[in-house]
């Protein structure tokens, strides 16, 4: 059995365990997609809300895929911030 980030993670609730469970046949290739739109976008990176616009996917089904990527040492907090689309600074994430 894998475990984060090579499998999604979850908050130890009914309703948590059974998303995370949904979600994980398709992880390895979100995260794929996810890494190689950040790579893609150089030097400039992204945050979570442009990543999953130039995905076309949810915002909440994609974000958490920074977080293993990150763990994973793909890719980086590039230090830059922009706004997301409530207004507030955002990490924006490129490749290792």
């Amino acid at each position: 059995m894998s475990t984060y980030p090579d499998a999604p993670g979850h908050r130890n609730v009914d309703t948590s365990i059974a998303a995370a469970d949904t979600l994980a046949p398709k992880l390895g290739r979100l995260q794929r997609m996810a890494e190689d739109a950040i790579r893609d976008a150089g030097w400039l990176g992204l945050t979570a809300d442009e990543l999953a616009a130039r995905l076309n996917m949810d915002r909440w089904s994609i974000q958490p895929r920074t977080s293993e990527l990150k763990r994973k040492g793909l890719i980086r907090d590039s230090g830059q911030r922009r706004p997301n689309c409530t207004g507030k600074k955002a990490i924006v994430w490129t490749a290792a």
